[in-house]
């Protein structure tokens, strides 16, 4: 028959009690980190979303001054498109001769590109000397 103390058994019970405490703020703390994460993660995920949308309504604008210009070689004027999620405007400068500058922005809520084109000949087919995403016209 063994004998058991009362000290013993208190003690022992308030160590299991204080491990079950800090094992259960220890996985608290890690939940609460991967749930952090996981809301951050979905944040840059819509940011990178919304930039590679407005990027292609920037083209697609930049695409309709082109289509201007072919159909009137002395085209200058603005212009955009509104899309379901997002829109695009366009410029276009008649820069003298055959030379022209399309500056076109797409934006899907806070997120804008722009992008200037250089077109150097209109006629007989339309050539572009250079296509760059910038900062500011």
């Amino acid at each position: 028959m063994a004998i058991y103390s009362k000290t013993n058994n208190t003690a022992s019970g308030f160590i299991t009690l204080l491990s079950l405490l800090i094992a259960g703020a220890v996985g608290l703390a890690i939940a609460v980190s991967l749930i952090t994460l996981g809301v951050d993660y979905s944040k840059s995920a819509l940011v990178s979303e919304e930039s590679v949308l407005s990027k292609s309504l920037t083209s697609s604008c930049a695409e309709e001054a082109l289509e201007r210009i072919r159909e009137n070689q002395n085209y200058s004027g603005s212009g955009g498109i509104n899309f379901g999620q997002g829109n695009c405007t366009y410029q276009v400068l008649n820069l003298g001769g055959q030379n022209r500058q399309i500056n076109a922005s797409g934006s899907v809520r806070n997120s804008i590109r722009k992008a200037k084109v250089l077109v150097n000949q209109v006629s007989p087919l339309i050539r572009a000397s250079s296509w760059q995403e910038v900062a500011d016209f």
